[in-house]
């Protein structure tokens, strides 16, 4: 089959396509003729050298894919059949024309969404789920503040917030992408990073208050202004480190407020996990998608062969919504 590797670290340019043997699914894992990837920003970093696969998981790139089932290893219990549509989340492997994957992340498609656009669901409705409403607990009437409105995760997160009757605020670093966030995605409220302390917009467009949660995905140089911008018993949910790793955090803040900082990450975490984070997925996510109160957005699509040439457009930060490889 053919799949992506990563030569060496670096920019778009050291994503090679190569001629490799099929994986062969093991106990409780079934095969994928994958039909589409998502990019996410986990690949980005792994690419750059930062953000090496867990143990175990595949050398290539990519957290998820849709296809079709092609086989089944041994001891597989969840009622799939040959040629059924799926999608996956994955620990690696997903830049490649096929992948072994273990059955419990594995989801049929929601229903209204052909094959393609599915590789854009599996990773960010499992992070965005997993984090605002199983770890923050988010609440109707809440106000949440997501960063990072126009990629995978803050598009999702803006209307899986607003399908849950939270107050959505957002940043974006263009004036082009806060109208994106407000007119086409719909949130309440959308800060210009570059152009205003987003902690004092937030206050002043909120009738003083601050965020109940916070969705952040860039870390430490973000960490002082999470901190301020939050509410009384708020709940900052770390999930990216864009911006850096470490950061000094004043307690004297967090215990005023009452607050807390949670930090996830979703690729490192046991398949058990995984499997019950995706069959919340589809209880709750996927009934959302099928009403169309949650639209996958699909930037770009690029061939497999042009995994460089989509890198090089997904760090150009251009994209509303996903980029994806197609097979």
């Amino acid at each position: 089959m053919k799949a992506v590797y990563i030569s060496k670290p670096g920019g778009p340019e050291v994503l090679e396509v190569r001629e490799v043997e099929a994986p062969v699914p093991g106990q409780g894992e079934v095969l994928i003729d994958v039909v589409a990837a998502g990019l996410n920003r986990a690949d980005v970093q792994q690419r750059r050298g930062f953000y090496p696969p867990p143990p175990g998981a595949s050398e290539i790139p990519g957290l998820e894919v849709s296809g079709r089932i092609a086989g089944f290893g041994p001891g597989v219990t969840k009622p799939f059949s040959v040629g059924d549509k799926v999608v996956a989340l994955l620990a690696g492997g997903g830049y490649a024309q096929q992948v072994a994957v273990p059955a419990e992340q594995v989801l049929r498609l929601p229903e209204g969404v052909d094959l393609v656009t599915a590789a854009s669901l599996p990773e960010v409705a499992a992070t965005v789920y997993s984090n605002l409403v199983m770890t923050a607990q988010l609440q109707p009437g809440e106000t949440v503040l997501i960063h990072g409105a126009t990629g995978g995760i803050g598009t999702m997160a803006i209307q899986l917030a607003k399908a849950y009757g939270a107050k959505v605020a957002t940043t974006a670093g263009t004036e082009e992408k806060v109208s994106t966030a407000k007119a086409f995605l719909g949130a309440d409220i959308a800060i210009n990073y570059a152009e205003e302390d987003f902690p004092e917009s937030l206050r002043r467009q909120n009738g003083g208050k601050g965020a109940d949660v916070i969705l952040d995905v860039v870390g430490a140089k973000y960490l002082k202004q999470n901190i301020d911008a939050l509410a009384k018993y708020g709940r900052l949910v770390v999930i990216g480190l864009q911006g850096g790793t470490k950061g000094e955090l004043d307690l004297g803040e967090l215990l005023k407020k009452r607050a807390a900082v949670v930090a996830t990450a979703l690729r490192p975490r046991p398949v058990s996990e995984k499997g019950a984070i995706m069959n919340e997925v589809r209880d709750h996510v996927w009934p959302l998608v099928a009403e169309g109160r949650i639209q996958p957005l699909v930037a770009r699509t690029f061939p497999l062969d042009q995994a460089g040439a989509a890198h090089e457009y997904f760090d150009s930060g251009d994209h509303v919504g996903k980029v994806l490889l197609v097979m």
